[in-house]
C-alpha cells in the first residue's frame, strides 16, 4: 500500500470523499459565469478517481464552444478568485489555464479548452479508465507513489514523470497522447 511518510513527503493524500463535493461547488460558480453558453464541467485529474492517491488539487475541465468565449470571460472568472495563468499556452495552445489557490478548499486548476477537441477526449478517457480498471487504477497510484518519493521536492518532475504511462494508455485507446494534468 502506501505510507504517510511517502504521502507526507511528496504532498500525495489519501483519496477524500470530500474532493467531489468541492468540485460540484466549483461547477455550480462556473455556471454563472458561462450562463448562456452551451459548456460543459467536468472533474479530472486523481481527485476525480475514487481510492485513488492525489495531490490535494481539484482539477476541472471547461468545454466551451471556442477558446474565444473563455477569453472574453477571462475577466469574470477571475471575480471567481482565479488567476490566469498564460505562460504555459507555448506548450498547450489549445488550453487557457487558471488556478485559484487554497483558501477555504483545495487549490483549484482549472483547465479551458474547446468542448469535445482531443484535449477534452483524453482527459475524460483517462479518467474513465481509471475509475472503472481496477487493475491500471491499481498500477497509476502505484508509480505515483514511487515517482512521488524520487521527486520529493519537484513537482515538476514528477508530473512529467507520469507521463509516459499516460501517453502509453492513451495509446491503447487509439487517442493522441494529451499532456497529462
Amino acid at each position: 500500500m502506501y505510507s504517510a511518510r511517502t504521502m507526507s513527503k511528496s504532498l500525495l493524500s489519501p483519496y477524500s470523499a470530500s474532493w467531489p463535493r468541492h468540485y460540484q461547488e466549483l461547477r455550480h460558480e462556473l455556471r454563472t459565469v458561462f450562463v448562456a453558453l452551451p459548456v460543459e464541467i467536468e472533474h479530472i485529474g486523481s481527485t476525480s478517481v475514487p481510492g485513488l492517491v492525489a495531490k490535494p488539487v481539484i482539477d476541472v475541465l471547461l468545454g466551451a464552444p471556442s477558446l474565444g468565449d473563455v477569453e472574453s470571460r477571462i475577466e469574470a472568472i477571475g471575480a471567481l478568485g482565479y488567476d490566469y495563468v498564460s505562460r504555459y499556452e507555448s506548450e498547450l495552445p489549445m488550453r487557457r489555464y487558471f488556478v485559484r489557490p487554497a483558501t477555504t478548499m483545495p487549490r483549484i486548476h482549472l483547465h479551458a479548452v474547446e468542448l469535445h477537441s482531443e484535449f477534452w477526449r483524453a482527459q475524460l478517457a483517462f479518467r474513465d479508465l481509471l475509475r472503472s480498471d481496477v487493475q491500471l487504477r491499481s498500477e497509476y497510484q502505484t508509480l505515483k507513489l514511487e515517482l512521488a518519493e524520487r521527486f520529493a521536492g519537484d513537482k515538476s518532475a514528477y508530473t512529467a514523470a507520469k507521463g509516459p504511462f499516460i501517453e502509453a494508455v492513451l495509446a491503447s485507446l487509439g487517442s493522441a497522447a494529451a499532456k497529462p494534468v
